[in-house]
Parts: structure tokens; C-alpha cells; sequence
């Protein structure tokens, strides 16, 4: 028998994901369905042995992607969870990964040549590349279901400072449709403590510039908590990486009439 190679599986697990859809007459998710998509679909093996740190199908089924929604990976880099969200919302949806051009040319291009060998072939049809800077995004006003961003915001806060920060993310608020969602993943940091340089970020810090943008914070989780993570140390830590402490924030724009 012949072994499908990655994009052939990849479209038979979206097509299957779009019958599952259609047996249960939901577009919603249940984190074992998901999971099962998520293993079925062609994904990397290196892509699949992070899993049991990031826990995918938990954290999409929390953040309320659904089949069929368009959605903007914020910061994508090299592209794990835009694989992620193009299985989550199928082949009727679309994943907008987006990169500025500092993070493409980091690590001496290392980002660009990752995403450019996720995308190759047309692996992942229903996603789209976005090198954009953030202040310039040519999305349309109200175009986007969710956007997402994991494990990047720290570096959008630390490196541009909080009101630069709002900014950008009033931009993506702007985009998103009335009731949209954000989806905000990253290390946790400690107050007093260099988050720059530990790559981290205070979780009260993400809420409020998230805030000061117009998104009122609908929910958190704990899926992604590590309290063997005392936040001193930094995330790239032997023994650490993959590990850390992580908050999980489910964001929303306000619909049409609700005020913020």
C-alpha cells in the first residue's frame, strides 16, 4: 500500500472534518474529535510531539474556533499553530498567517524558510500568508471571525512598549467582526522581574492593553499552567522549554449595541 505523503492527508483529514461537521449538524468542536483531526491530518511528527505541551484540541476548543471561520494567526512565526487552525476551522474556512519582516528575517531567516516549507505544495490550501507589519494590515474592517496570537504578544509588548501595543491591537480589533474573539497564549511573568529578557509577560499587563483596545476578557483557562514554573527563569531554560507556565485568555469585541 502506498503511504499518502503529508498534504494528501492533510485534505482527507479536513474532508473528513467537514463530514464529521455534517453528521452532527454543529460547526463546534469537541476536544476529542479535534484531537482525533489533529492526528489524522498529515501533521509532522515534530509538530505532533509538541501537542502534549501546547494541548491543541483543549486550547481551540476553549478559544471557540469553530469549522467554517476565518481566523488570523497574529505573529505566526513558523506556522505550528496555523496548522493547527486550518484543521480547526476546515476547508470552507481560512487561516491568515501573518509575519513582519523582522520576525521572517530572525535566526538568519529561519522563520521564512519554515513557514515557506509548511506552505509548500499547497499543504495547507485554506491558509493564507500574510508578511504585513502590524500597523499596515490590508484585512478588511470586520472580516475576521478570531485572531489568535501564541506565545509572541510578550514580544510585542516588551519590544514596542504598551500604548504602541495598543495601538496594533486596536488595529486587529478593527478587523474583527462584532462578537469576534481573540485568543491570547503566552509565558507567564512575575512582576519586578526583567520579562524582556526572561520573554515573558505579566498576564494583567495582556489584559490591559487588551483592554484600553475595546476587548473585554469573556474567559481564562489553567490547561497551559505549569506551578513548577516559578517564572525566574528564562523560557529557552533547559528543562523548561515547552514547560513553562502559560495563560490562556479568550478575548472578545463586543457585538453591535454592547458596550465595551
Amino acid at each position: 500500500m502506498r503511504r499518502m505523503n503529508g498534504s494528501c492527508a492533510l485534505a482527507l483529514g479536513l474532508a473528513l472534518s467537514v463530514l464529521a461537521s455534517c453528521a452532527s449538524g454543529s460547526r463546534s468542536w469537541t476536544v476529542a474529535d479535534l484531537a482525533s483531526s489533529l492526528a489524522d491530518a498529515g501533521r509532522s511528527a515534530e509538530d505532533r510531539a509538541r501537542d502534549g505541551g501546547r494541548k491543541p484540541a483543549e486550547v481551540v476548543q476553549f478559544l471557540g474556533i469553530e469549522r467554517g471561520m476565518t481566523v488570523l494567526d497574529l505573529l505566526a512565526a513558523s506556522g505550528w499553530y496555523t496548522e493547527v487552525l486550518s484543521v480547526a476551522v476546515g476547508p470552507k474556512g481560512r487561516v491568515y498567517a501573518q509575519n513582519t519582516s523582522f520576525l521572517l528575517e530572525m535566526r538568519g531567516g529561519y522563520v521564512d524558510r519554515a513557514i515557506s516549507a509548511r506552505l509548500a505544495g499547497d499543504h495547507l490550501p485554506n491558509v493564507t500568508r500574510l508578511d504585513e507589519e502590524l500597523n499596515s494590515l490590508s484585512l478588511e474592517p470586520e472580516s475576521l471571525d478570531a485572531a489568535v496570537t501564541a506565545l509572541n504578544f510578550h514580544d510585542l509588548y516588551n519590544g514596542y512598549g504598551p500604548d504602541a501595543t495598543v495601538s496594533i491591537l486596536s488595529a486587529v480589533y478593527d478587523r474583527l467582526k462584532p462578537g469576534g474573539i481573540f485568543g491570547v497564549i503566552d509565558h507567564v511573568g512575575a512582576a519586578g522581574l526583567d520579562n524582556e529578557k526572561l520573554h515573558r509577560i505579566e498576564r494583567s499587563r495582556a489584559i490591559e492593553a487588551a483592554t484600553r483596545a475595546g476587548f473585554t476578557l469573556e474567559a481564562e483557562s489553567d490547561l497551559l499552567r505549569n506551578p513548577a514554573d516559578d517564572h525566574t527563569q528564562s523560557v529557552f531554560a533547559p528543562g523548561l522549554r515547552g514547560r513553562t507556565d502559560r495563560f490562556v485568555l479568550r478575548l472578545r469585541k463586543p457585538s453591535r449595541g454592547t458596550a465595551p
